[in-house]
């Protein structure tokens, strides 16, 4: 069964998102979304400074499988792509929760309302036969 840490919040298309202390949010994939892709080759963050709307692809990943559009959890600005990626892209298949992490965004506002638990993530994942 996939890793689903409880202090970070969901996404129906397996984005997690984690609160950081300056308000900002660290976004990435789960460890479900890695574990269906295979092993990554390429990953592609958006730049500092990009404004994205709740559900908009944001990232791209690739792998020997096929390549996936990341979807941006809220709207807001990107504050920081994560720029080990680009030359180690199989970071995310590595530490998902960690090192992995696609983006940091400055949110719009402070509504959440889309995001899943961690209960309520494991549940989707239950659900969907993972």
């Amino acid at each position: 069964m996939s890793q689903v840490p409880a202090d970070l919040h969901y996404t129906k298309s397996h984005e997690w998102v984690r609160e950081l202390a300056d308000g900002t949010v660290e976004i990435g994939i789960t460890d479900h979304a890695q574990h269906a892709l295979g092993d990554l080759v390429f990953a592609e963050v958006p730049d500092t400074g990009r404004v994205l709307g709740a559900g908009e692809p944001c990232a791209v990943v690739e792998s020997v499988k096929a390549a996936s559009d990341v979807y941006c959890p809220m709207a807001g600005e990107v504050t920081a792509g994560n720029p080990e990626l680009a030359k180690a892209p199989e970071l995310i298949n590595q530490d998902a929760f960690g090192r992995g992490w696609l983006l940091r965004l400055r949110p719009a506002s402070a509504a959440r309302g889309a995001l899943l638990s961690a209960a309520e993530y494991a549940e989707l994942l239950r659900a969907e036969g993972s």
